[in-house]
């Protein structure tokens, strides 16, 4: 029987925007997944004392309603029980023991890729795991130093970020077409109170 493969998409989506959605469609079709797993994560080891951080629930319930109804995408909360920080060495491992019939590969951004040094079991990860990364703006990524199951993916160049549409909300500019309509009353709401 062949493994699925899954395509682990860590992230802390504060907010999720169309730029996410985009990206792991794109990606679910040049990795060859079968499905993308949205990890929604509670705490991010490199953005530890960040306070714009909207509350675990909240940003799980956004991602739920983003991908209601999108067959390959799943929204996984693995991260809010496991140890924190989290590290995604200990929640890959975690889902490899829990779920034997697939292969999970890590898809990361060239700006993750470039301080994957820097990463808590990076290179248990790089032993264990497939990886995918997709490009970023202005990051160089040289193909040719890239180990053998570590590729780079020609995928969408989309220059949206979470942290964008915050500081947007926060001077009370538009964000209309960055977010998913479905979720644009919550984000206004909850990034407000």
């Amino acid at each position: 029987m062949n493994k699925k493969r899954i395509g682990f998409f860590g992230g802390s989506f504060n907010p999720i925007h169309v730029g996410h959605v985009l990206l792991a469609k794109a990606l679910l079709r040049a990795v060859k997944l079968d499905e993308v797993w949205f990890v929604v994560s509670p705490l991010n080891p490199f953005k530890y004392h960040s306070t714009s951080l909207l509350e675990d629930s909240k940003r799980l319930e956004m991602v739920k309603i983003v991908l209601e109804g999108e067959k390959k995408f799943k929204v996984s909360d693995v991260e809010f029980n496991l140890p924190k920080p989290s590290y995604t060495i200990n929640t890959l491992h975690y889902l490899s023991k829990t779920y034997l019939d697939d292969d999970f590969i890590l898809l990361i951004g060239a700006d993750n890729w470039v301080a994957f040094d820097r990463w808590n079991g990076h290179e248990q990860i790089l032993h264990d795991y497939e990886i995918a990364i997709y490009p970023r703006k202005d990051i160089y990524i040289d193909v040719t130093q890239l180990p053998q199951n570590v590729c780079l993916v020609d995928t969408p160049l989309l220059n949206i970020s979470s942290t964008e549409i915050r500081k947007k909300l926060k001077s009370e500019q538009s964000i209309r077409g960055l977010i998913p309509d479905s979720i644009y009353d919550k984000v206004i709401k909850y990034y407000k109170e």
